[in-house]
């Protein structure tokens, strides 16, 4: 007893007790003994039955992310208290795991006398409230103790935005006029229908431009431009239109990827209506396509890095109601595109106009519109052929260019790419008739490392620029392509079959050590499927970029029929469901890089059923490569 009582006298904070009150505290004490390495208590799942003051031995307290990695590690010996703030602050739940390093001795005491001392004497309270607001000022702490595991924020509308098509959707019927209406004119007609945009017509009666308000602000009344002049001469264009039998959110993505303010709704060959961005965007308040519609508007790159470092959570969000990968997989890409595009035109503002047309183009899974979270920038620019004393002076401004685009993206959250893959290197920013001349020595020489380069630079996209560079090296790239190129295609196939499902000899999921869990490679899960379609897609010249998209062309090629097809979609875009949802929990649960690693034990029995499906499904797949292309089943 006096032995416990001196002990007390020197711990904080019962050295804040009157002396007869600590005698009463010693005299509760109850003396519990664990042995090395005994798990005491559990974050969030332990219930406190008091405090423990370590009297000998060494306690271990931490935090496990989602990965089972001990986060905010601490040691603590001879006099500390542990459980005052989860009984008072976190519902009697210890907030974080203890584990008993060494053999350690403890006094309990039972969490009613905890708190009657809480009650009668403030500065014993005020010792723990304390020690609790100066850990909530650690941001790590302050995250895991809130432990977000759910977000009432909504980004989401009614998921009918997903169902719901064009034809649904109360549309203008077109208002136009012909090219050669004085401008004075078509802003009568504009006023007269009471609309903001009116379309334009040629001598064939052929819809070829539109005038909006902005138009007759920036292109007449801010340049004092004459009223009485064609409205040929000051329309916008390209129309963009989209079918009665599209989805809304296709029509809303589309819109923000042209930059166009209206749509022209086509049923069959016919335009029957148009239909405005604003109307859109008002049914669906709170949605992702909102987001997209704020990320156009920051006018700052820390802003743009906010912006995407909330993507995650609206992943989350969107996948946690079922939303389709695919579907969640658009919205990515075009929240990515709209960033790079801000990027690219600040850039430009800075430096001045090009000095030659050029093409932003973006390969690899950005390039396939299958981005994920855990991605580095993967780009090229191609610029237009110049006059040979204009070349260096052309090649000077758009490698410097390409370097600071790729730092702002870099800064932003989209890391430079470990392969050296950008337009910042100077192998990718080069003029058109180089880029020609590239691909053909990459099919010509068709070795393993030149068909890999092909691979990657076959998935490209346009971004940026003129359009007109881009379809010019595909029309390029389709002449290629009906050349002999069996021993690309071996290669091609060789390459694909480097990543084997992981699936035991006994069919259960293959894993391998990773810190303390055993996991699987999601990323290379997916790859065979990525590889497969895209040598299929080669030997067909289908020019889609997407896998999905490229499956479905296939399929009205006759190439896969409609159960392979639905096989491969389901099976690819369910990975990248647990992908995207496992990534997304890593950067807003556990604040860390996120990786392609899953662990199957964390996985539902449904989801893990599927899963082996879907390895066998990759399986068989990659038995037809064999014998198609490399004509060895064994090979």
């Amino acid at each position: 007893m006096v032995q416990r009582l001196e002990f007390l006298s020197k711990v904080s904070p019962f050295n804040l007790l009157p002396t007869e009150v600590l005698e009463q505290v010693a005299d509760q004490l109850q003396e519990i003994r664990y042995s090395k390495d005994t798990v005491i208590y559990q974050q969030e799942v332990t219930k406190m039955r008091g405090v423990d003051i370590i009297a000998e031995g060494e306690y271990e307290s931490f935090f496990y992310d989602t990965q089972q990695n001990k986060r905010l590690l601490e040691y603590h010996h001879s006099g500390y208290c542990y459980g005052g703030i989860s009984v008072l602050l976190n519902r009697k739940q210890s907030i974080r795991t203890v584990i008993a390093k060494k053999g350690t001795t403890v006094f309990f005491l039972h969490r009613k006398d905890f708190r009657s001392l809480c009650k009668a004497y403030e500065d014993f309270v005020q010792y723990f409230t304390a020690d609790f607001g100066k850990r909530m000022l650690n941001d790590e702490f302050a995250h895991f103790y809130k432990r977000p595991a759910t977000f009432e924020e909504s980004y989401i509308a009614s998921e009918q935005m997903y169902s719901r098509k064009i034809e649904s959707i109360e549309y203008r019927e077109i208002v136009s006029c012909p090219q050669g209406t004085p401008v004075y004119e078509t802003a009568r007609l504009m006023a007269k229908h009471k609309v903001s945009c009116i379309f334009i017509r040629d001598e064939q009666a052929k819809i070829v431009g539109y005038v909006t308000d902005i138009t007759l602000r920036d292109n007449v009344v801010a340049k004092q431009a004459d009223t009485a002049q064609p409205v040929g001469n000051i329309m916008d264009n390209p129309i963009v239109c989209i079918s009665t039998n599209a989805y809304v959110y296709e029509a809303i993505l589309m819109m923000f990827r042209t930059k166009t303010r209206y749509l022209l709704i086509k049923n069959g060959d016919e335009f029957v209506g148009s239909i405005s961005r604003n109307k859109l965007l008002s049914e669906q308040a709170q949605s992702p396509l909102v987001f997209i519609q704020s990320v156009k508007q920051a006018i700052s790159v820390q802003e743009l890095k906010r912006k995407w470092e909330s993507v995650p959570q609206m992943v989350t969000q969107l996948l946690g109601r079922g939303v389709n990968a695919e579907i969640v997989n658009q919205v990515i890409t075009t929240i990515a595109d709209t960033i790079a595009i801000k990027v690219i035109e600040s850039v430009i503002a800075t430096m001045g106009q090009p000095p030659a047309k050029f093409v932003f183009m973006v390969l690899g899974s950005e390039g396939r519109k299958e981005q994920t979270f855990k991605t580095d920038q993967d780009n090229a620019i191609i610029y237009e052929d110049k006059a040979n004393e204009q070349r260096e002076l052309v090649r000077e401004y758009f490698l410097s260019f390409a370097q600071q685009v790729s730092e702002k993206l870099d800064h932003i959250g989209f890391s430079f790419c470990t392969g050296g893959y950008m337009a910042q290197n100077p192998k990718w920013t080069h003029s058109l008739s180089h880029w020609k001349r590239n691909y053909e020595s990459w099919m010509t020489e068709a070795v393993p490392e030149t068909v890999i380069q092909f691979s990657t630079f076959f998935d490209c996209r346009y971004l940026y620029g003129e359009a007109g560079i881009m379809d010019e090296l595909k029309e390029f790239l389709d002449e290629e392509l009906q050349k002999p190129l069996g021993k690309i295609f071996f290669h091609m196939a060789k390459n694909a079959l480097q990543y084997e499902p992981p699936l035991t000899f006994f069919k259960n999921i293959k894993t391998f050590t990773k810190g303390s869990q055993e996991v699987f490679d999601i990323k290379k899960s997916m790859t065979p499927i990525v590889d497969l379609v895209r040598m299929y897609a080669l030997r067909h010249r289908i020019f889609e970029v997407n896998t999905g998209e490229r499956l479905k062309a296939l399929k009205e090629k006759g190439v896969f029929n409609e159960k392979e097809v639905h096989e491969l979609i389901q099976s690819y875009y369910f990975l990248m469901g647990l992908r995207l949802r496992n990534q997304a929990s890593q950067i807003i649960r556990d604040r860390t890089e996120p990786d392609n690693y899953i662990d199957p034990d964390k996985l539902t029995k449904i989801e893990k059923v599927a899963l082996k499906e879907i390895f066998k499904t990759i399986d068989n797949f990659q038995t037809r490569i064999k014998m198609e292309f490399t004509n060895n089943l064994f090979g």
